[in-house]
Formats: structure tokens, sequence, C-alpha cells
């Protein structure tokens, strides 16, 4: 078993010595209490199936609850696939990684340096963007933009041509983002250095060393398991099925589209947390690039979208009351997934839902198991202040514009509505915004997809003094 790592003061890895740190002798996981905790949680917040894995002391330990499918009653079990949304982020990013392990990329030169073809709005900015930036959500490249490439082998390069014009977030370096473009970017970049499809890069090069039998990214690879179908509905009701199991096209792939059951998500981290060796002995990353990736890289001015405190190259970075944590969440059509991983403790968990209030089984569930394996206290939900606040409205009145998306900001009100290619997303989003503090406001009216209960509007700067809002871990700058 290789040397654990942790965070320092200074948010650099040193050594934690062997598995387990946090108790010398092996950690009981009581299966039993912990499937019906799973089923009592479920049945509570209307989640028609969910699987569970928890990696503790080596082991994995799996469990699932209720039905992939509420029309065809197919039980869920933990065999079972789910759509990870963007939890593929992290096999991007792991692939990425080996790749500049063996010397094929300079992950701090320019973007332009692999991709000559990579074109943004700004072209100073494509001449600045890096490798780096991309994987951390700092090169500016927005979110909401989505274009149908096709299912060829081109898809990628088609979808890198149609992003060419998209307005930037921001300048790249100026503030954190989050950005589905720059993912795909990240994509292209895998293939033309491996000469193969991202699909095939990753099957070949992390998914077949690390032993990950029940991950895909294809969605007809997906028949010949038992997979899960996203349910939609109201809050408060047992969801019906989605009117399609999968809306994504390929190009969707590096940033949102991987397919796994919850054991190979958390073998995924079992890999990361052995310094890259897969458990057959098999290296994938080496130990400086896993040491690389959980870096702290950025501050996240909305910790509660995501529960993120920061960023990595790739990894959501956690903070919880001094213990270090990293891991991923990801959402496609009502499916919703959550993982999370303590590296002092040596435990990871993954939980795989497909609809229904997922984010409240997430947020009792992994505060449940996270304490008792690993001592960790996670944080409060987001909640308006119990105590007046006072606001100074002057400075945060105004609008503010994203790629696709106008946020029109008055005294305790959000009005967030798509446009241009966006249009036809979704009608606009009337959002009453209470304190949290001063520059923090738990958003109602607009769901509960963003958190346990509230949209968290986030108002800060960016490096270069420019106002913006945060809906969505995506900055908006004032306009």
């Amino acid at each position: 078993m290789t040397e654990n790592m942790s965070w320092n003061e200074q948010g650099e890895w040193k050594a934690a010595g062997a598995w387990g740190v946090k108790g010398s002798t092996a950690r009981t996981v009581e299966l039993a209490r912990w499937q019906a905790r799973l089923d009592e949680l479920c049945a509570a917040h209307h989640v028609p199936g969910a699987s569970l894995a928890v990696l503790v002391d080596g082991e994995v330990h799996e469990l699932a609850s209720g039905l992939l499918h509420r029309g065809t009653g197919v039980e869920t079990t933990t065999d079972s696939v789910f759509q990870l949304g963007s939890i593929a982020k992290l096999y991007t990013a792991t692939l990425v990684m080996q790749l500049a392990d063996s010397g094929l990329l300079d992950i701090d030169a320019p973007v332009v340096s692999v991709l000559p073809e990579f074109v943004t709005a700004d072209p100073e900015a494509t001449k600045r963007i890096t490798t780096r930036q991309l994987l951390s959500h700092t090169s500016g490249l927005t979110c909401d933009f989505t274009y149908d490439s096709g299912r060829g082998d081109d898809c990628l390069a088609r979808f890198l041509e149609a992003s060419a014009g998209v307005a930037l977030d921001c300048a790249p370096g100026t503030a954190v983002s989050y950005s589905g473009i720059a993912y795909n970017v990240l994509g292209r970049i895998a293939e033309v250095l491996t000469g193969q499809t991202w699909d095939e890069a990753l099957k070949t090069r992390v998914l077949a060393p690390l032993g990950a039998t029940h991950t895909m990214t294809l969605p007809e690879e997906a028949l010949a398991f038992r997979a899960a179908m996203g349910h939609l509905g109201e809050p408060g009701e047992m969801p019906d099925p989605a009117p399609a199991w999968d809306m994504m096209p390929r190009s969707a792939g590096p940033y949102g589209r991987v397919i796994a059951s919850a054991g190979d998500v958390v073998r995924l981290a079992r890999m990361h947390l052995d310094g890259g060796v897969a458990q057959d002995g098999t290296r994938i990353l080496s130990t400086a690039a896993v040491s690389a990736m959980q870096q702290w890289e950025t501050d996240v001015p909305d910790r509660w979208t995501v529960s993120s405190d920061g960023w990595g190259l790739g990894w959501t970075l956690y903070d919880w009351k001094g213990t270090r944590g990293y891991g991923h969440d990801g959402a496609s059509i009502g499916q919703y997934s959550y993982l999370r991983v303590v590296p002092s403790a040596g435990v990871a968990v993954a939980l795989l839902t497909n609809g229904g209030s997922a984010r409240l089984i997430y947020a009792t569930l992994m505060r449940e198991l996270l304490a008792e394996l690993a001592d960790v206290e996670m944080p409060d939900s987001l909640a308006p202040s119990a105590e007046p606040v006072e606001v100074d409205w002057a400075p945060l009145v105004g609008v503010y514009r994203r790629a696709g998306v106008v946020l029109t900001v008055t005294e305790g009100h959000l009005l967030y509505e798509f446009v241009d290619g966006m249009a036809d997303f979704s009608p606009p989003l009337s959002v009453d915004l209470l304190p949290v503090t001063d520059k923090v406001f738990a958003g109602t009216g607009a769901g509960a997809s963003f958190s346990e209960d509230y949209m968290p509007v986030v108002f800060a700067e960016l490096s270069d003094g420019t106002a913006c809002v945060y809906v969505g871990m995506r900055a908006a700058p004032k306009v």
C-alpha cells in the first residue's frame, strides 16, 4: 500500500503515514444499519433508486436501494450503472495528467502550443489560456454552451470549432468560473496527443488499467448493464421517469458523460489515495501527478453550489472545519452523483441517485458516514441568517451577464434569464434573495437543485476589481 498524503497549513501535500491514520484498528462498516438508513432516506426524499459505495481500510463496500426505473420496476443492484454527470471531469483530468506524466504535455504552456486551432472570442485570451487553467476552471471559458456536433469520431474537433465565438465569462486567471467548454478542450488535447478518440484513450489508458469493468462512456455500451433511468417531478412527490434517458451529445463526454457503478467510482478514488497505483499494482499516475491534482489552485467564492472551498486540477477541494478532502458532484437528466474523499482517513464515499430530492440524501447520509468513518464535521447547509443582516444594495443592484445568461439584480430579488443560444433552455427564474451575509444570499423560488434548500447567490470581485455575481459556480461580471 502506498503512502497517503494530506494537506499542511499552506495547502501543500505532506506524508500522512499508512492507510487508516484515524485509528490503529480496522473500522467496521455496519452494512445492515447503513442499508436501512439508505432505504429510509430514499423513501423520505422521494428518490426512486440509489447506489452507495464506501471505501474504508482498503475495502469497497457496496449497497443499493429502490428501483432503477419506476416504469419497469427493475430493482437497483450494486452492479447497476448511473450517469455521473460532471464527475466525468475527474476522469478527463486523470487522463490529461497521465499525458503530462509521460512528457507529452506541459500543463503550463499555452493550449495553442498543442491545439493551434484553439480559438476563443478574445484573441489575447486565446494566446494565454493554459491547460492548468482549463483543469482548475480559471480559464474564463464558459459552461453554458451546448452544441450537438454529431456522433462521429470528430465530434470534439467540431465542437471546438463551434465554440470559438462564445464569449468568455471573465479574463483568464481573474476568477474561478465553472466551465464545460474547458473540459471539452482537454478532451481534444487528449485526442491529439494520443491519436485516439477521448473515449478510447480513457478506456485504454485509465479504465482498463484501473480494472473498472462497470464504467463506460457511450450510451449503447450501457445496454449491457443494469442502467438507471433518470426521474423528474415536483419536490415532495415521487418523480416519474424522464422523457429521455440521455439528452447529451457525444461531444459532452469529457465534461459530462461517464457511466459507472458506485463501486467503480470509489475505485478511481482509491487509485488516487494510493498514490496513482491501481489495486493490482499497475501505475496509472505518478505520485507527483496525484499530489498536483489535489493542490489548492484557487479559492471558490461560491462555497455552496457544489460544497467547494477551493479547486485543484480536476478535484473540488473541501475544508471540513480543519479536515481537508476532495471530490466532485455531477448531474444529468434526473440523475445526481456525489463523491467525497478524506485522504487522512483513507475513506471515499460515492452516492449515485436517479431522481427526487437527491441533494437532501447527500446532505444527511454523507455527513453521517464521514463523521463516523473519518471524524469529519461537514459545514452546515446554506440558510438565511437568523439575525438581521444590514445589506447595502446600491453596489449590488444592476445587470450581470455571461455567455447565454443575463442576471438582473434589484433590491432583494434576482431575475435569471437564458438568452441567445440558451434562450430555449429554461423559462426565466424569479429568485428572492435572503441575506446570509451582506454578500451571500439564499435564493428562494428556484427549486432545490443548487443546494439542499436554497440557491446560492454570491457577490464577489474578479481579481481585476470587476464586480460579479456567482450563481451555479459561474461568474457573471457586472455590465
